[in-house]
């Protein structure tokens, strides 16, 4: 399996902010060894309503000072302007030139006017915001959603959110984690078909657990398709048959992909740098990287 007479698609990966000593160092290897496949960035994200956004700046500064583009997660959920307007000002002022600007998780029995939800209520918003802010000091990328939102109300609606994010002003999207193919091009058809020429990079998540990629999905709303759920549910009590397969159906996954016309591809790498490694391997990725 080869991709090398595509012209070169971009490859990014995402972390969690460690929590531990241990984690700390251990995403440190991660990220060091990942830098080798000359990533275009590394994104870090945080926990619901910001819960980690200190680990997250930390996180990031590391990956930034070590020499390498990193993009923080930035939630317009229980953020004020002041507090966003300082956590960019921090950003920029480090140097850092990218963000990942998303709406993030509503609160508990959020009814749409709980303050504590912050001042912005969606993620166009918080795009609108930081370009009013900084201008084009920074490389704005939203979420993309190919199986649509968990809370859109129709996938027309969907598609209209993500135009009003390109036109207040992102530069790209990279979408939740998807296994099927068809929703992803039918998405980007849809926006195309709108007028936004926005690159839509997928998300990709390595399978390596059947009981976390269930619970990965369910949290996001994606869908596992039934044959694929059977098959990786037979491996339960064999991890390395489940890698091993995982790996090469997620590898198939990403030479439609890029074979079709994405753009890039960026990896849910759980902060292991192995499996996501694999793929690209699979791909012969890492020889055509710009």
């Amino acid at each position: 399996m080869s991709l090398t007479d595509v012209a070169s698609p971009k490859i990014s990966f995402e972390f969690f902010p460690p929590k531990t000593p241990v984690g700390q160092e251990k995403l440190r290897i991660t990220y060091a060894t990942l830098a080798e496949q000359n990533p275009a960035f590394f994104s870090v994200t945080f926990g619901a309503g910001g819960s980690t956004q200190a680990g997250t700046r930390d996180t990031v500064l590391e990956i930034h000072g070590a020499g390498h583009q990193a993009a923080p997660h930035l939630s317009c959920v229980g953020s004020s302007a002041e507090q966003l307007s300082g956590i960019l000002s921090e950003y920029k002022a480090h140097g850092v030139r990218r963000v990942v600007a998303l709406r993030g998780d509503l609160p508990s029995g959020y009814g749409g006017s709980d303050k504590s939800a912050g001042e912005f209520r969606y993620a166009n918003e918080l795009v609108e915001f930081i370009r009013d802010e900084m201008g084009d000091w920074f490389h704005i990328e939203v979420a993309a959603y190919p199986e649509m939102h968990p809370q859109a109300k129709s996938p027309a609606d969907d598609v209209a959110n993500f135009v009003r994010k390109a036109r207040a002003g992102a530069d790209s999207a990279i979408t939740q984690v998807f296994y099927n193919t068809d929703a992803y091009f039918w998405f980007v058809d849809e926006v195309r078909k709108a007028g936004i020429d926005t690159p839509i990079i997928p998300g990709i998540l390595p399978i390596t657990n059947y009981a976390q990629l269930a619970r990965f999905t369910d949290a996001c709303g994606a869908e596992i398709p039934r044959w694929l759920q059977l098959k990786l549910a037979s491996y339960r009590n064999d991890t390395a048959s489940l890698c091993a397969f995982g790996t090469e159906v997620v590898s198939e996954i990403c030479e439609r992909l890029i074979s079709g016309g994405a753009p890039g591809l960026h990896f849910y790498t759980m902060n292991q740098a192995a499996p996501t490694l694999a793929i690209l391997d699979n791909l012969k990725l890492s020889a055509i990287q710009a």
